[in-house]
Order: C-alpha cells, then sequence, then structure tokens
C-alpha cells in the first residue's frame, strides 16, 4: 500500500520540522547563549531566503516531473546531515553564523521535502477526486503527527537514557538516522509516474479559489506560529510546569493525531469548510483559557493543550486538503503552488519569532530566570492573548469561503 509510506515520509518531515519550531528556541538561549532578539532576527533572515527559494523549489518540482525520487532523496540526505550539524554547535564567537548556514541548509531540505509531498497529492492519491484526496490527506497528516510526536518526546526520553545535557547532540544524530531510513523505506512512493497540471498564475489561482486558501493558511498559521515558539517559555516560566513540559507537548500533538480521523470522516461528510467553521471556534476557546491561567495550573492547562490540539488536527487535515482540491479541479501544477502555501507557513512562523521574541526581551524576559510580573504579564500576552486575536480573525475570513458540497 502506497498510503502507509506516505505517512511514514511524513513522519520523517514532522521529526525534522518540529526542532526547528519548539526545540530551537530554547537550545539556541540556553545552549548557545543566543539572545531572543538575535534569534528572532536570524529566523526572520532565513524567511526571507524563504521568499524567493520555496517557490522556486516547487517550479524546479514541476519543471522536471520525472526527477521526484531524486528530489525526495536529496531532501531526506539534507535532513540526515543538517542535524546532527545543528545540535552540535557550540558557544563561541562564530556562533551565530554556524547557526545560520546550517539552519539555511535545513530549512532548504525541509522544503524540498515538504512541496514534493504535498504538491504530488495527485500523485499520490488512488484516484485524483476530492474524496481520495481527503482520504490522503488523513494518512499523511497522521503520519505529520506521529513524527511530531517522536520529536516531542525524543529528548527527554534520550536524557532519561543517559544523553548528556539536555539530549540535544544525540537527538541530531537520530534524527539524521530516522531521515536515512525513511529514505530508503518509502523509495516506491516516488517511483509512481508524476500527475502536473497547467502553468501556474495570480489569475488561475484565484479562479480556482485557491488564493483565499493562501491568505486563510497565512492567517490561520499566525496563532499556531506564536504558541508552538513560546509554548516551551510558557509552560516553564509563566506556569511553573518545567516538570510537566513534556508530557504536556505530547498530549498537544497526541490530542491532534487522535482527531485526525474524525475531522477526515467530517469533512466527508459535511464538507471541509463547514468541518473548518466547526473546529476554529474550539482554537480561540483554548487560547482565550490560557490567558487566565495562573502558576501550577496543570488540570486546566492540560485541558487546554488537549482542546487546541485537536482544533490542529483539523488544520492539518483540511486547509491542505482545500487547496489540493481546489488545484486539481482548476488542473494546476500543484508543487509550484504548494512552495508558495510552503513560504505562507514559513512566513507565519518568522513573523512569530521575528515579534514575540524581542518584544519578550524588551520587557525584560529571560528564559529559565527568576521574571519579573511585566515580563511575564508580556508572555502571556503573546502566548494566550494575540493568538486568541489572531485565529478569530481567520475564523472570520473562512466564513466568507464559498460553500462546497460534500466531497463525493
Amino acid at each position: 500500500m502506497i498510503y502507509p509510506r506516505v505517512s511514514l515520509f511524513a513522519m520523517m518531515l514532522a521529526s525534522a520540522g518540529i526542532p526547528l519550531y519548539i526545540h530551537l528556541p530554547q537550545f539556541a538561549a540556553v545552549e548557545l547563549g543566543i539572545g531572543l532578539g538575535a534569534l528572532g532576527g536570524i529566523l526572520l533572515a532565513i524567511r526571507l531566503v524563504d521568499l524567493v527559494q520555496d517557490p522556486l523549489i516547487g517550479w524546479i518540482v514541476d519543471r522536471w516531473p520525472g526527477a521526484q525520487l531524486k528530489f525526495a532523496m536529496l531532501a531526506a540526505g539534507g535532513l540526515a546531515l543538517g542535524f546532527p550539524l545543528l545540535f552540535s554547535l557550540t558557544p563561541g564567537p562564530g556562533v551565530i553564523l554556524q547557526l545560520v548556514l546550517v539552519l539555511i541548509g535545513l530549512f532548504t531540505a525541509y522544503s524540498l521535502g515538504m512541496i514534493l509531498l504535498y504538491g504530488r497529492s495527485a500523485t499520490l492519491a488512488a484516484r485524483a477526486e476530492p474524496r481520495e484526496l481527503l482520504t490522503l490527506a488523513g494518512f499523511r497528516e497522521g503520519g505529520m503527527l506521529g513524527g511530531v510526536l517522536l520529536a516531542a518526546i525524543a529528548p527527554a526520553v534520550l536524557v532519561r537514557l543517559g544523553a548528556p545535557g539536555q539530549g540535544y547532540a544525540v537527538f541530531g544524530f537520530v534524527l539524521g538516522g530516522f531521515a536515512l531510513a525513511a529514505a530508503v523505506l518509502t523509495r516506491p512512493v516516488w517511483t509512481r509516474p508524476a500527475v502536473t497540471g497547467q502553468p501556474l498564475s495570480v489569475v488561475a489561482l484565484a479562479r480556482a479559489g485557491a488564493l483565499r486558501l493562501l491568505v486563510l493558511a497565512l492567517l490561520n498559521s499566525l496563532p499556531v506560529a506564536l504558541t508552538s515558539t513560546l509554548f516551551l517559555f510558557f509552560a516553564d516560566d509563566r506556569l511553573n510546569l518545567a516538570g510537566y513540559a513534556g508530557g504536556l507537548l505530547v498530549l498537544f500533538f497526541l490530542a491532534a493525531g487522535l482527531s485526525v480521523p474524525f475531522w477526515a470522516w467530517l469533512s466527508r461528510r459535511a464538507g471541509p469548510k463547514q468541518t473548518l467553521l466547526i473546529a476554529m471556534p474550539l482554537a480561540i476557546a483554548s487560547f482565550a483559557g490560557a490567558a487566565f491561567l495562573g502558576p501550577g495550573s496543570l488540570p486546566g492547562f492540560a485541558l487546554i493543550c488537549a482542546a487546541s490540539g485537536a482544533a490542529l488536527g483539523a488544520d492539518m487535515v483540511l486547509l491542505p486538503a482545500m487547496f489540493s482540491i481546489a488545484l486539481t479541479k482548476a488542473g494546476l501544477n500543484a508543487s509550484t503552488a504548494f512552495g508558495i502555501w510552503s513560504f505562507a507557513g514559513k512566513l507565519a512562523l518568522a513573523l512569530a519569532a521575528a515579534l514575540a521574541l524581542p518584544l519578550l526581551e524588551h520587557h525584560g524576559f529571560r528564559p529559565g530566570a527568576d521574571n519579573s510580573r511585566q515580563a511575564l504579564g508580556a508572555l502571556n500576552l503573546a502566548y494566550a492573548v494575540l493568538p486568541c486575536v489572531l485565529k478569530t480573525a481567520a475564523f472570520a475570513f473562512a466564513l466568507t469561503l464559498p460553500e462546497e458540497r460534500p466531497a463525493a
């Protein structure tokens, strides 16, 4: 079966993506001694590279459809090399330059793999029709969330098994080994004949309804980007739950993974838009609830992690599937379009880091330190209040999407 192999490739990519978005801020701040403001600037600068790179990668994948196996192996090889290098960095005069170079390589490999995986939906699905594309999305996002869980718990597990420090050095080699294994096991996925479409244009995207979905993806990614970037800081420093942060992160992604089959089932019956409108208020409520938590609120934060994780499961399944369906119906080149889609998601993460991290530093917040009420208030604002406002704006925009019949 092709779908389980698709899940494995997705798991490999997700296990690589989460360290870049969740573990990297803490690793860079604590292990490398890089200030939060400087780290935010680094991530924003790399996103400027992505501004050109991701759409270009999508164009390259569409331009040479017969080379998709080579592209897949190149993506996996870049991750296999990059993560041991990243988590082997040590503090020193040239560490920022080293970090930038390694991150550019990692993000390039990650982008190539993600654009290939999502852009080849019509190729990987049993049939290029809405129902089958939603089924493929369920398998793909299930694998993604499995990789997220693996990456979320791995550092803590490695420390308990005897890894030195925070376990990051060993973690890098584990990620590299997994990337190589996944590349070998998923090779048959990329030997299928590629299904391609017509060249892309802004007018064609707009006519297909895909342009509106791109705007929604950017709006919808901002709140998740903020909470992902600040999760460990919020759990450790705002709620004093440092000993539970790993378990809470696992709960968050476990809830997302368990919700995927439900959202996929519901979308096939009620339609993707209606399902999205059911899930988004759940995220809004969870962001709002987090703002009122006090130190030590383990049960309350656990409930919020479960609710927001379930809402994330809907986002991961529905939005890419809606985008893929729109492209397939219009007969457009999907990889180029998903290059733009990938950039939109990365732009949201970069904006989150570039805005939130310097804001926290300006208000005196220091990870793991004895922070003032003002510093913790800024953290609360960035982690809970602002995402709530942004998610509400995304919900309002989703209401304007055209109605669609349930997938046939």
